[in-house]
């Protein structure tokens, strides 16, 4: 598997994101790493940028997009439409820096396209705006484009709140370049199973990335990777072997108290646990007892990998 890490997590204590670039690049088993636009080239340009990843062996996975200040109200579906339209240019920009920073994709999480009260919006207008959007995003970018959903935070009821919700807004933008990116905090906030939307996407070809992290499942915990939903976690890893999944794994993790450095090299430990877990037991045997539809045997299977 293929990891990367969140770069704020580095930034708490130093803002120097070169600093971070340093840190994140001894990290054994990090080769990777996501980078917010515009917030992350406010005061360097892509050129400088993409000289210190390489000279950190690193590479960039993914630019995902931020929007801020003038956003509250709504990004796409701002009824304001010059706000709304120089939300997509944003994302243009973005998706040129991605080329030029060799990336694999761009990342847009609308995280003001939503509603707080009944009453608020028109619901269907308000889809044909984002439709239109992505579409002309997809349509101008030339890059993988991936729709991050998450159910609430920054609104009370995000648009794109769902699995469902997003599989509906691929079908109808219908753009070969858009795919999804699965947040696992994001997931439980929606008492999703993670594991069968990402069944559902790889078998698709539109899983384009993952945010492994962990939480309770009210509010988006960013805690360390399988510390409270341990055979979630082993699940969705599963069915990325299964599929051979090709993307990267990005570490979407909030450490407050945990040493940077530290905290992400536990992901690394524990992801690279679970993949010795499954590759041990075997995908296939996990596959036969997955067609057994037998609970016991799913207990079974878990004793044994214990």
């Amino acid at each position: 598997m293929k990891y990367a890490t969140r770069i704020n997590s580095f930034l708490r204590t130093d803002s120097n994101i070169f600093h971070a670039f340093q840190k994140i690049g001894e990290i054994d088993g990090v080769d990777y790493v996501d980078l917010n636009y515009p917030e992350h080239f406010s005061h360097s340009n892509v050129e400088t940028i993409k000289n210190e990843l390489e000279k950190n062996g690193l590479q960039c996975n993914a630019i995902n997009l931020r929007f801020r200040n003038e956003y509250i109200n709504g990004e796409f579906g701002n009824k304001d439409r010059a706000i709304s339209e120089k939300a997509v240019e944003l994302c243009k920009e973005a998706a040129d820096v991605c080329r030029k920073l060799d990336g694999r994709q761009m990342i847009i999480w609308l995280g003001f396209d939503g509603f707080d009260y009944s009453f608020q919006i028109d619901y269907v207008s308000y889809w044909n705006r984002l439709v239109e959007a992505f579409r002309q995003v997809c349509d101008d970018s030339q890059v993988p484009v991936s729709i991050e959903y998450k159910p609430y935070e920054e609104r009370v009821h995000a648009f794109i709140d769902s699995f469902g919700t997003t599989v509906s807004m691929l079908q109808d933008v219908n753009r070969e370049n858009l795919g999804v990116t699965l947040d696992f905090c994001h997931m439980l906030m929606k008492k999703e199973n993670p594991a069968m939307a990402a069944a559902w996407l790889l078998e698709r070809g539109k899983l384009f990335n993952v945010h492994l992290n962990d939480g309770e499942g009210s509010t988006d915990d960013g805690l360390m990777v399988g510390t409270v939903n341990l055979w979630k976690t082993v699940e969705i890893m599963y069915y990325l072997k299964k599929y051979d999944f090709q993307g990267v794994i990005y570490f979407d993790t909030f450490p407050k108290r945990e040493p940077a450095v530290e905290e992400c090299a536990a992901n690394i430990r524990m992801c690279r646990k679970i993949e010795k877990m499954i590759d041990s037991y075997g995908v296939d045997r996990i596959s036969e007892v997955i067609a057994q539809n037998d609970g016991i045997a799913v207990s079974t299977m878990m004793t044994d990998l214990l």
